[in-house]
């Protein structure tokens, strides 16, 4: 006997990338940043312990107000959530009256989150060449959400075809989703403050090492900003907890450290690229901590399996258009060369 509501029982759950237990795995599944945070946070989160007793600061102040002053906005334009898979989640909730709009290849949390929430969803397909086509999407009437650069693909959107979205309907709110801006995108948070139908939406998980201590962010006008407080003070005030607060600000405090480590995932990206490249893989030009790849004398299942023999975990999504892909985060340097290493292996079995 199940006691699930109704409702829910056609619910299709977010599978996350595998966590292997491994510790001799080299992983490149789940889009982590392979350096360690920045050198203060550690400290920070040691002095937070101290304070655990008490509930963290249901405002988050201390990491809006170094955001909103890198960010270049007023504070009373960012919202600080668990995660930016929880802020997605209140910004379903909060502004899809109308339904939503996606793509039918992007992060797979949108689809879960209008099932979840009963949202009339529109879902268009990607071009041929997987890049998002933004014509369909001027008629709408729904909320549109665009991740860009997208995921899986690491494909990029020009912010100028962004805002003439934006533009074009004041009356319908554009989100767009920067997990992986950082690594080659153009933000789209300073449109913010010319148009009100814009939310911007972000993470601390890839470009700043922290996907472990669950810290996302929005930027928006004030009125956007407002609702999805109204709705995480009526069900978690709490949100974000002490440490992770610590953490995240110890990471705003150190720009240097932040472009040092962005600047190496973009050099390992672009040289693993070349070499795949070599290899006769057709990989997107992803602006993304992670390339896309294809090769046409190996299906993508078959080499991610010969590759997960070599202890080198891949993403493979089993869906039309992209089966033959896979999705390889970048490592640091040691890390790739392995893998470039084991693909030219695998390569050479399957050819001979």
């Amino acid at each position: 006997m199940s006691f699930l509501d109704p409702k829910y029982r056609h619910l299709v759950p977010y599978v996350p990338g595998e966590q292997p237990k491994q510790t001799a795995v080299i992983k490149l599944n789940t889009n982590e940043n392979p350096y360690p945070p920045a050198p203060g946070v550690e400290k920070a989160v040691q002095l937070a312990v101290q304070q655990l007793a008490k509930y963290s600061d249901a405002s988050c102040l201390q990491v809006r107000m170094p955001l909103a002053q890198y960010l270049g906005v007023a504070i009373e334009e960012v919202f600080v959530g668990n995660g930016s898979d929880e802020v997605l989640s209140l910004a379903f909730q909060a502004f899809m009256a109308n339904g939503v709009a996606y793509p039918d290849i992007t992060y797979g949390f949108y689809q879960v989150f209008a099932d979840m929430y009963q949202i009339e969803a529109v879902v268009l397909p990607l071009k041929e060449d997987l890049t998002i086509d933004l014509n369909p999407y001027q008629s709408l009437s729904q909320t549109i959400v665009i991740a860009n650069p997208n995921a899986p693909t690491g494909l990029n959107v020009p912010a100028a075809s962004l805002e003439k979205l934006v533009k074009e309907n004041p009356d319908r709110l554009v989100i767009i989703d920067e997990a992986y801006v950082d690594f080659g995108g153009e933000s789209m948070v300073p449109y913010t403050k010319h148009y009100d139908n814009l939310l911007v939406i972000g993470t601390f998980s890839k470009s700043r090492q922290l996907a472990g201590a669950r810290l996302g962010y929005a930027v928006g006008n004030q009125a956007l900003i407002a609702d999805l407080n109204r709705l995480k003070f009526a069900v978690n005030p709490y949100n974000v907890n002490a440490l992770t607060l610590a953490a995240g600000a110890a990471s705003l405090a150190d720009d240097t450290y932040f472009a040092a480590q962005v600047h190496k995932v973009i050099q390992v990206r672009e040289s693993t690229k070349n070499e795949l490249v070599e290899l006769g893989f057709h990989v997107t030009d992803s602006a993304a901590n992670f390339v896309f790849i294809t090769h046409p004398h190996i299906s993508a299942k078959v080499l991610q399996d010969q590759l997960r023999n070599d202890q080198i975990y891949v993403r493979w999504f089993d869906q039309p258009l992209i089966e033959n892909y896979l999705r390889v985060t970048i490592g640091t340097k040691t890390q790739m060369d392995i893998f470039i290493q084991s693909v030219q292996m695998i390569l050479k079995e399957v050819t001979q």
